[in-house]
């Protein structure tokens, strides 16, 4: 990444780049299995359109550089964020995630000072999801768990991506059983209508406090999950980014880091 340094904040594995000034910094999270450098091509571009932006690219806990933590609950691991957001001395960010990251980013603004958060392909609804996971429960935890993941794998669109960044889809990840088992928990313990009570009570915080939210979706969201997310968020905005399946951040960077250059600054990319 251009300007990049690799760090540590709050114990999890970074890349930093840019300088602190009036701009809300930036903090990315990356989705289930994967680590930070998927953020890679998305940063470059955020430093071609918005030069020296600040912004903080983690590992989750389990993942990449970072080491295990101690529980995977999304509020846990929201708490642990904020750890390494307040260690890397960032105010009120953009937060943006991929996938579990974007659940992680929705979460983390219902509990902590946010200027807006960009999520990225993750509808906060477990549909037919949830009743997926756990369907296969003894798969996922006996030893060919990874028969699930490959499946899940296959219907996320990654031949629709460019040949490199198929290559960090299929060969920067980390299956892992325990970090599959651990972030799924909630969902294979929590009953539907609890799991969405939950969202409702994240989304109910953020429009209370005004923090812009942005669905970044790699094709159209179902008519009826856009209504249940425009009725949660009045004023949330919908981009759809095609061309990428379940990975618009790899497809496009260009397009999601002019997205992110525009939020919670009131003014145009490169100022």
């Amino acid at each position: 990444m251009g300007g990049a340094q690799q760090r540590r904040f709050g114990g999890l594995a970074a890349d930093s780049q840019g300088t602190a000034d009036d701009r809300p910094p930036v903090v990315l999270l990356h989705g289930l299995t994967y680590d930070r450098s998927q953020w890679a091509p998305a940063l470059r571009e955020l430093d071609g359109l918005d030069p020296g932006r600040r912004a903080l690219a983690l590992d989750l806990p389990g993942h990449g550089g970072s080491p295990v933590g101690d529980s995977y609950a999304t509020g846990d691991v929201a708490d642990v964020l904020h750890g390494a957001v307040t260690d890397a001395g960032f105010d009120r960010p953009v937060v943006v995630g991929h996938s579990l990251g974007g659940a992680l980013a929705t979460v983390y603004a219902s509990r902590y000072p946010t200027r807006a958060v960009v999520n990225v392909d993750q509808p906060l609804l477990l549909g037919p999801f949830g009743e997926l996971l756990r369907r296969n429960e003894p798969v996922l935890r006996g030893p060919d768990y990874l028969q699930l993941w490959n499946s899940l794998l296959a219907g996320m669109g990654i031949d629709q991506l460019p040949p490199a960044a198929q290559e960090v889809v299929r060969t920067a990840t980390t299956p892992r059983q325990d970090l599959l088992l651990g972030y799924w928990n909630e969902i294979l313990v929590t009953a539907d209508e609890a799991f969405t009570e939950q969202r409702v009570r994240d989304l109910e915080r953020i429009r209370s406090l005004g923090i812009p939210y942005h669905y970044v979706a790699g094709s159209e969201p179902p008519p009826p999950y856009r209504r249940w997310l425009e009725s949660m968020l009045p004023d949330v905005t919908i981009d759809v980014v095609p061309g990428g399946g379940h990975f618009p951040h790899l497809a496009k960077p260009t397009e999601l880091a002019r997205i992110i250059a525009g939020v919670g600054t009131g003014r145009p990319a490169g100022r």
